[in-house]
């Protein structure tokens, strides 16, 4: 049974205060099915995420399921399911791969003929079966929706709450949701549903009427009108207008318990066996309850969560395009931005002698010429940084944010932040060594860019991490993949003007925001792998900016990383859905 006992929710501070729910008492047996109904702000939908435990503002009063009291024990994972009004369903993938990932990440040891079996039973179960291997982006509106069914039912959860699922469709796609919710809610299953539809009342148990953050009736359909006294239900939120939300509380207090006599004997009879059976060893007459499933490890979800996004990603004919198209034509703008200067590099290392520095105080016209090739060697290695920058932007920038809704109802059903952040970073770092390493080869051998190969590699490819990992945090961050996305290219954006490597800063401005700039420590990086080149000199001496120590760069692009990955993790674990 399902108990809510003077229920408030309250946001805001001092005297801003508003109640969003104020006072609402209900009882609901298993084996139910209730309409949530009432004009649109009147607290419908937060009753069910109030329930559900993912509201922000001060709680009072008590929530109870099976004589558990939520605040102190809540639902555990699988007891639970919470079917939103947006899509919880990947558009890339097939309705039997939502449903197979969902089982993956919410029950444990399920796997080979007893997943494709579970699998194809879910899907039978919301009449889906037949169209299991179509992508979710060419279902119908209905479809989708039972597909989110399916993906929480695949769990066996003894509370469903669905939020306006019936939203936005036709009528016959109504009526058939609304006779599958009806179907199964007969299977030891509470149901909760945030309707504005009045059509379909009959085929549920009770009606929950809301206004303005209170409680105006909970009883049968055939009573409703009665109760209101309305000859027609359209007339009845017309009707809710005509008293204040306190007299309408008020009267409720007063007739309610006329109303809900046969509902909370039967809830008061559950709630009695489930105390009894708390309290009392396991024995045979014990009210039966299915147990709780389990959930799979981090390890478990961590693999269903990577196969997933490489899937998803394989299958997105755009996002794959524009990864070759940044990976393949970067380091072409490179090549071209070197392509009359490096030959004069090549030309000049040879015949150098180890006193360089005497050559150019001795000869203006070769101090002339170094200079210009000094300029041109940093100059290479910062646009190609900052195009790695670039790329880690892209990279990571929408890769939360784009998808935070889904995986906020993930999580509600027992996804651990760990695995889904670890999964993040395998897939991202799989992105930054193609990227990198291309990059670094291509530059190296086709411009005939010199220096050691294998250290220049290591610091793209920690540039590129180091700013991949920084904008996935800030994507954890953000509400939106709008703001996410420009977030990031602003950090992208500040990267070559604060390193340094153009003009030289004031030193209190370098000293100040040099730590936070991962182009300075890779510029400075691969530029002392050019340490054995007999030019080295003439590079350091033309760079504007004094040059760091190698493992200093190391150590503080690897700050870097560890610091993003950190932000996605702890932004990964704040509330987003409500």
């Amino acid at each position: 049974m399902l108990e809510l006992q003077d229920v408030s929710l309250l946001v805001g501070r001092g005297e801003s205060v508003q109640a969003i729910l104020s006072d609402v008492s209900l009882k609901f047996p298993r084996r139910h099915f209730t309409a949530v109904i009432g004009p649109s702000g009147c607290g419908k939908s937060t009753m069910l995420k109030t329930i559900a435990g993912i509201v922000h503002g001060r709680e009072e009063g008590m929530i109870r399921w099976d004589a558990r009291d939520l605040t102190e024990h809540d639902f555990a994972p699988s007891e639970i399911g919470y079917v939103p009004q947006f899509s919880i369903a990947h558009e890339e993938l097939t309705a039997y791969e939502c449903v197979e990932a969902a089982i993956k990440l919410r029950v444990r040891g399920t796997g080979g003929d007893a997943l494709v079996t579970l699998v194809e039973n879910t899907l039978g179960e919301v009449g889906l079966l037949e169209v299991g291997d179509r992508l979710v982006s060419v279902l119908s509106g209905g479809q989708k929706r039972r597909l989110a069914l399916a993906m929480e039912i695949a769990s066996a959860p003894a509370i469903l709450l669905c939020d306006e699922v019936t939203s936005g469709l036709d009528a016959q796609a109504e009526d058939e949701i609304v006779a599958l919710l009806h179907d199964l809610a007969r299977h030891d299953r509470l149901i909760l549903s945030v309707t504005h539809s009045l059509r379909h009342l009959h085929l549920y148990d009770s009606v929950a009427v809301l206004c303005r953050g209170v409680l105006a009736y909970h009883g049968s359909q055939a009573e409703l009108a009665h109760y209101f006294r309305v000859e027609n239900l359209e007339d009845l939120y017309a009707r809710l207008e005509e008293r204040t939300a306190s007299e309408w509380a008020a009267s409720w207090r007063k007739h309610s318990d006329a109303y809900t006599r046969d509902i909370y004997e039967a809830a008061s009879i559950e709630r009695g066996e489930a105390e009894r059976a708390a309290a009392a060893e396991p024995c045979a007459d014990a009210p039966k309850r299915a147990p709780l499933v389990e959930l799979p490890g981090a390890a478990s979800q961590f693999a269903t969560l990577l196969a997933r996004r490489f899937r998803i990603f394989f299958r997105s004919k755009g996002q794959l395009l524009l990864q070759l198209g940044l990976i393949l034509g970067f380091p072409v703008l490179v090549a071209i931005f070197a392509w009359n200067g490096l030959p004069q590099v090549q030309n000049m290392s040879v015949g150098l002698d180890q006193n360089v520095i005497d050559q150019m105080k001795e000869a203006p016209e070769f101090l002339k010429q170094a200079s210009k090739i000094g300029s041109l060697v940093s100059g290479i290695v910062m646009f190609q940084v900052i195009l790695l920058t670039l790329m880690g932007a892209n990279n990571s920038g929408r890769e939360i944010a784009g998808e935070r809704l889904i995986f906020e109802k993930e999580k509600l059903s027992g996804l651990r932040c760990s695995s889904y952040v670890a999964s993040k970073a395998v897939f991202l770092s799989v992105l930054v060594c193609a990227q990198s390493l291309w990059m670094g080869l291509f530059v190296h051998f086709v411009c005939g860019f010199p220096g050691e190969l294998g250290a220049q590699l290591f610091y793209l490819i920690l540039v590129n991490a180091a700013m991949t990992s920084i904008c996935l945090g800030v994507s954890s961050w953000m509400f939106t993949s709008e703001q996410a996305s420009l977030v990031s290219i602003y950090l992208v954006g500040f990267q070559l003007p604060l390193s340094g490597a153009v003009l030289a800063l004031p030193d209190w401005v370098g000293n100040a925001v040099r730590p936070f700039i991962s182009a300075y420590w890779s510029w400075s990086g691969i530029l002392q792998t050019l340490r054995l080149e007999r030019y080295y000199d003439i590079v350091k001496m033309v760079a504007q900016t004094e040059l760091s120590d190698a493992l200093l760069c190391t150590w503080m692009l690897a700050a870097h990383i560890i610091i993003g990955l950190f932000l996605a993790w702890t932004g990964s674990r704040m509330s987003r859905m409500s």
